[in-house]
């Protein structure tokens, strides 16, 4: 099992319309291509969402991404949900392997 800690940056005032396409299109989305979600935070004081998602490998993982991306419903929905401008500014991606004391494995 690998973890995937994702943190977006999230341009001045828009963070309600990345939490409502989160909540109303993306994770939906998520589900048909493998991508499962254990976290999900903002951060007090920042305009950054964090989450975390579960995959069993690394090749998963990419996979995953891979087949969301080209996804024709999340190309339309991100094209609408930002039609008045960017909603993330930054992607910053780190994988998580645990460890072997680790309780999530």
């Amino acid at each position: 099992m690998v973890y995937e800690l994702r943190t977006y940056i999230i341009p001045e005032g828009r963070m309600p319309d990345i939490l409502n396409r989160f909540e109303n299109t993306t994770f939906n989305l998520f589900d048909r291509h493998g991508i499962e979600v254990v976290g999900f935070w903002t951060r007090s004081g920042a305009n950054e969402l964090v989450y975390i998602c579960k995959f069993d490998s690394e090749a998963a993982m990419a996979k995953a991404w891979d087949d969301f991306r080209v996804d024709p419903k999340w190309i339309e929905a991100k094209a609408r949900t930002e039609a008045n401008g960017p909603i993330v500014g930054e992607v910053i991606s780190n994988t998580l392997i645990p460890t072997s004391f680790s309780p999530m494995q």
